[in-house]
């Protein structure tokens, strides 16, 4: 029965065994650029063709202003978040027949046209000196000549990056009709040290692999970090004391309490989406079942019953079902069932050992991990069942998260050999743009945050 558990929740189980015998939100204060009036979105679109995606052109030359450092900087961030997602090019500033000198002047659009782009973002950066950075940028459709977005922001120096990222989501947003996910964190488990003795610690970091923090400091193992719906809190379990309990950590200030205290074993504890509850499976008696508790007055119901292993519970995002793995028809499939635990359904029913289900923000798909004939896939499916797509293979991927606008899948993917260890990888839900996820050491078992702004 261990192998039917995911790779954190088998870690667990050993422990356990083992064992006994268990930041905040910066504001921005955004304005919209004046003149601007009502925008009309692009209809700029990339073209998808036989698995490939034909990216949409887009120039971002160097933004201008008094820190032109930090302006460079901005608009590199920009320029690399819109590459990253696979749906735009960035064209070589080294093509460029115009040098923009001013945000505010209309650009020469024959230039830009000349060169193939699409669309161009500009913009200024001004360092006040006051510990404030001021940031404004213009998107403009270079065939048409009309400007679709523009707004200026302005913020504490300590979080320019996030202005970068802001303006990213917003063309992103303009040029694809879909919610950008740039302006996003993630959490994950750091993973250092021998295969044998590896110390896992919780750290989070931007979408794109910058600013990493670590928020424990590995005298304990902590597994399976989940965001709440308001970006201030994570759930996580951790094993300090020698005993399994579920904490939340409130990562502006960094406090952390324990949810509550359970008999027997808890694994993969998640959010509700409106942060009111947390949904976990809890072990007893060789069995484990799927256990809701309401986060204020920490009372608890027990939403599935008998001798099978069910665990990784995911809800849907208007709350009204949950997703999960269970064995209870003798190999470990996909289940939904409503929130309050009637209804139960099984959705998988393909070859191999399906695990780690997560709903989509869209509520459109469920994404997974499935084992079979000695590979571990990440795939995709419809609440239904329908519609199963694998996205990405390896030696061994698990543990799925999605970015907020549904578009992107974030999971870890151990490789091979004595020394070797996890790392994160993201790949389109098209199964397009697999990218490795840059992080200091070993990365596992990634959350992805909602938008911050």
């Amino acid at each position: 029965m261990t192998n039917h558990l995911s790779r954190t929740d088998r870690a667990a189980r050993h422990l356990f065994q083992a064992l006994a015998g268990w930041a905040g939100v910066l504001g921005l204060s955004v304005a919209l650029l004046t003149g601007l009036g009502q925008t009309a979105r692009a209809q700029l679109r990339g073209t998808q063709t036989q698995g490939t995606i034909a990216p949409i052109p887009i120039a971002v030359p160097e933004f201008t202003g008094s820190d032109q450092k930090l302006a460079v900087d901005i608009s590199n961030i920009v320029s690399n978040d819109l590459a990253r997602s696979g749906l735009f090019q960035a064209l070589d500033r080294g093509s460029f027949l115009e040098r923009v000198l001013n945000v505010n002047a209309t650009p020469r659009f024959p230039d830009w046209r000349a060169i193939q782009s699409q669309a161009l973002v500009v913009g200024n950066v001004i360092n006040g000196g006051d510990g404030k950075v001021t940031a404004e940028y213009r998107l403009w459709d270079v065939a048409t000549g009309r400007q679709l977005a523009g707004q200026r922001f302005s913020t504490a120096q300590v979080n320019w990056r996030r202005v970068g990222h802001i303006i990213a989501d917003q063309v992103y947003e303009r040029l694809t009709g879909e919610k950008g996910y740039f302006d996003t964190r993630v959490v994950f488990i750091d993973e250092t040290g021998p295969k044998n003795k590896r110390i896992k610690r919780l750290a989070i970091m931007d979408q794109d692999g910058a600013n990493v923090r670590l928020l424990s400091q590995g005298h304990s193992l902590v597994l399976t970090p989940r965001f709440s719906p308001n970006n201030q809190e994570i759930t996580y379990m951790s094993y300090a004391g020698e005993k399994p309990r579920v904490y939340l950590m409130n990562l502006e200030t960094g406090q952390h309490h324990v949810v509550g205290d359970f008999p027997g074993m808890t694994f993969a504890p998640r959010f509700s989406p409106d942060g009111q509850r947390i949904v976990m499976s809890l072990q007893s008696d060789g069995a484990s079942s799927i256990y809701e508790m309401d986060i204020r007055s920490r009372q608890t119901r027990r939403l599935t019953t008998g001798s099978a292993i069910d665990t990784g519970p995911s809800y849907s995002p208007d709350g009204a079902q949950i997703v999960f793995e269970s064995d209870r028809e003798g190999t470990q499939q996909l289940y939904i069932m409503n929130s309050d635990g009637s209804g139960i359904r099984r959705i998988s029913f393909g070859d191999g050992r399906y695990s780690t289900p997560v709903w989509s923000p869209r509520g459109d798909y469920i994404a997974f991990t499935k084992q079979y004939s000695g590979r571990f896939l990440i795939g995709v499916m419809k609440p239904d069942g329908s519609g199963e797509r694998v996205l990405s293979e390896g030696f061994h991927n698990e543990g799925p998260t999605w970015a907020p606008n549904g578009r992107v899948l974030m999971f870890f993917r151990e490789s091979r050999g004595a020394n070797a260890g996890p790392r994160l990888y993201s790949v389109d839900i098209t199964g397009y743009n697999e990218q490795v996820v840059q992080t200091p050491s070993f990365a596992s078992d990634p959350a992805w945050s909602p938008l911050l702004n």
